[in-house]
């Protein structure tokens, strides 16, 4: 497997941080999920007695389960122990956290010299709110611009989807994780890498930013009857499905005006791409709306690909299960429940075309392997009885 043979530690909970192990338990990293006695929230996520809980499964599969009270001595000295024969470190504990407790960065780096130490934060490491807490749905849809950028104005504001900025932040976790062990290759040293949720949403807007740096001013998101372009964006077909078009070019509006029986239009100089009267694209729009509410969803597209316009339904979850090409892409996985049977998954979003990567185990339950884990860091017996009568792990 890929990252056979590297050793990672995480104490995290929720998504962001849970998310960027996963993907390297997949791959076949070693990761030792770090918990309190109460366990990560999202155990409790649409929990059964029978499979557990999707949300935490998808987060944690193929990871081994400790549990430590690291606010005691004993616990912090065993995560320590834990960290010594680790190459990567992942938490997203708040920065004022680690600190108090002596298990930020600049407190190991002098002990623990080639670990690889990310923070995974809401804010960053530096300024006035880097303990402020935060999810994706405020770090990265809302404070970052995203949302104000993506929900028009004649709408009321909604949040994005639970997880949907933690696995971009996950996935930008994983790639400076991966950098900072290619360095270690060369220098025996390991780095600090640290990811949040704010710069994270920042980047993926990064289109739009680029021309607000630049200019400004950037558009962003519009209502539909102010959209500058006539066949950018929804449609409504007329069994009443949605879809979307997206244009790549001058010539993509002739071509779809000649599909649909409109070729005069392309003959007009106030239709010849770019329009940049408004009323012109609201006319022009008014004669795309009313041929596609004349034919169905199936008819539109097959014309559209005919034209070689790039376009696709705007499909539910129900009908992306049931689409094969989701399948071809990989997009699901069969996942271990644990329990001698397995269930269907999303998959990582990588592929190594020849090699299978995918779940190594079942998400472990609450404190699975705290006595294997422990052993392996050096400790006898009666110490983890010890260890476990304090409180300290169980």
């Amino acid at each position: 497997m890929l990252l056979k043979g590297l050793n990672v530690v995480e104490w995290a909970t929720w998504v962001a941080g849970p998310g960027a192990g996963a993907v390297m338990a997949d791959w076949g990293a070693q990761v030792t999920k770090v918990e309190s006695g109460t366990g990560d929230a999202t155990r409790a996520f649409f929990h059964d007695a029978l499979t557990g809980s999707p949300v935490f499964a998808n987060e944690n599969r193929g990871k081994r389960g400790v549990v430590l009270d690291v606010a005691k001595p004993e616990g912090r000295a065993a995560l320590i122990a834990l960290l010594k024969d680790a190459d990567i470190f992942i938490t997203n504990v708040r920065p004022g956290s680690l600190r108090r407790a002596r298990l930020d960065y600049d407190s190991l780096k002098a002990e623990l010299p080639r670990l690889i130490y990310a923070n995974v934060t809401g804010y960053g490491l530096v300024g006035e709110d880097i303990d402020v807490p935060a999810f994706d749905f405020t770090g990265f849809w809302t404070r970052s611009g995203v949302a104000a950028s993506t929900i028009p104005p004649d709408q009321d504001p909604y949040t994005c989807r639970p997880g949907f900025g933690d696995h971009t932040t996950a996935l930008a976790t994983l790639s400076g994780v991966l950098a900072a062990v290619h360095e270690r290759h060369a220098t025996g040293k390991g780095r600090h890498v640290e990811t949040s949720l704010l710069r994270a949403g920042v980047y993926a807007l990064s289109w739009d930013y680029s021309i607000q740096l630049r200019y400004g001013d950037a558009t962003t998101a519009q209502a539909r009857h102010d959209r500058p372009e006539p066949l950018m964006g929804f449609f409504r077909s007329g069994d009443d499905r949605w879809f979307c078009v997206a244009t790549r070019g001058p010539r993509d509006l002739p071509a779809v005006l000649r599909v649909i029986g409109r070729e005069d239009l392309t003959c007009e100089p106030r239709c010849t791409p770019p329009v940049r009267d408004l009323d012109v694209v609201r006319m022009l729009r008014a004669v795309l709306d009313a041929a596609f509410g004349a034919m169905t969803l199936e008819a539109i597209l097959a014309m559209l690909k005919g034209a070689d316009v790039i376009a696709a339904a705007m499909a539910t979850m129900e009908e992306v299960i049931a689409d094969p090409q989701a399948h071809d892409a990989g997009c699901f996985v069969e996942t271990p429940d644990g329990r001698g049977s397995s269930f269907l998954a999303p998959a990582t979003p990588v592929r190594f075309p020849g090699l299978e990567t995918g779940p190594a185990g079942p998400a472990p339950r609450l404190g699975e392997h705290t006595r294997q884990v422990l052993r392996e860091a050096g400790y006898a017996e009666a110490a983890i009885e010890t260890l476990i009568a304090s409180g300290a792990a169980s």
